[in-house]
């Protein structure tokens, strides 16, 4: 994890809640939020599960947005927040 103290991190500029979402769905979601945002700004996303949290960052920087804090909690919910690229 990145950053567990997310008030010290980047405020974001739009919010994203796919805890209703399995994968592949989850970053499809994401990916359509982050297309229409300009380029630095930042999207937090709240999702569930482990796959969630291991796929959406990873796909994300793969597409070269930037992960700039991930935190997990302990009912399964992440806390994720991109910068897109």
């Amino acid at each position: 994890m990145l950053s567990p103290d997310l008030s010290q991190t980047n405020t974001p500029d739009d919010t994203l809640d796919i805890t209703g979402e399995t994968c592949p769905m989850t970053y499809v979601r994401t990916r359509l939020k982050l297309d229409r945002m300009a380029s630095g700004q930042i999207l937090e996303v709240r999702l569930r599960g482990a796959d969630a949290a291991q796929n959406v960052p990873r796909t994300a920087m793969a597409q070269g947005h930037m992960v700039v804090s991930q935190h997990r909690f302990d009912d399964g919910i992440t806390i994720l927040r991109l910068r897109r690229g």
